[in-house]
């Protein structure tokens, strides 16, 4: 075989770089969105044999986005959830075809996550309760209240993203993970007794969806999806900025040399 021949032949197996790309994000979406629910509802396992505690859950759910965000933050930009991405999409960071590739993603390795786990752990803590993570309203808690609460906590949450995504704050992305995690650690520790502290679609899809367990379901899509699509378009018209860089002239550059002090 020729030469132009073998290069003909690697051609054709050869993708484009932006194929790749599209390819990396999805898996990076998927697999970050599977170890967010694997570890964050591990963490939920609660009975006499294993005892546990709010703060404990919320704080392991705080770790689990900061491991997720930190492994796959310069991939994707970790969104790992549904509402993140609407807002995303609305502040102009991804096209619609990528936020649905997106939500496919998320879907999935939520899914899987949630399959992995109740796959190795104990059938004793399986079945808890409504089943384990599945995310109810309190009894004492009414559906508009439920939905006003997980519409709160997610607007709170997109407002930590739209400030980490605006312009100005370009150069200080060094702790991003902890920031994150220590936003949905403190949104989970005030909300959870009430609704669950959701705050993600997809997070609450996949317990629901291995429980068949949908009672309340809408509220865990409409309220984080809303809150997440009203906070996004607030932020992006009142808050954002666009950073314009200064052109330094050669004349400017010659006057801050003649005021620098030689030794």
């Amino acid at each position: 075989m020729s030469d132009d021949n073998v290069k003909r032949c690697f051609k054709v197996f050869k993708m484009k770089g932006s194929t790749l790309d599209t390819i990396s994000c999805f898996l990076a979406e998927l697999i970050g969105t599977g170890i967010l629910v694997f570890l964050g509802c591990m963490g939920c396992v609660k009975s006499d044999l294993f005892p546990n505690n709010h703060l404990q859950m919320v704080l392991n759910f705080g770790f689990a986005v900061l491991i997720a965000i930190q492994c796959f933050g310069c991939v994707s930009g970790s969104h790992f959830n549904p509402a993140v991405t609407v807002a995303a999409y609305i502040y102009d960071l991804v096209s619609w075809h990528m936020a649905l590739l997106y939500f496919v993603a998320q879907l999935l390795g939520a899914f899987i996550g949630y399959g992995l786990l109740i796959t190795l752990i104990p059938d004793s803590v399986k079945g808890i309760g409504a089943g384990l993570c599945v995310t109810l309203p309190h009894p004492q808690i009414s559906s508009p209240q439920a939905f006003g609460i997980e519409f709160t906590a997610t607007a709170i949450l997109i407002i930590v993203c739209c400030g980490v995504w605006d312009p100005r704050n370009a150069k200080h992305h060094d702790s991003v993970a902890i920031r994150f995690g220590l936003a949905v650690a403190c949104l989970a520790c005030a909300a959870g007794p009430f609704t669950g502290a959701s705050m993600n679609p997809a997070r609450s899809f996949a317990p629901a969806l291995w429980n068949k367990n949908f009672d309340s379901h809408w509220i865990y899509w409409l309220a984080p999806l809303s809150g997440a699509a009203v906070t996004a378009i607030a932020y992006k018209a009142v808050f954002r900025r666009e950073v314009v860089e200064a052109q330094v002239t050669s004349d400017e550059k010659l006057r801050q040399l003649e005021d620098v002090q030689l030794s």
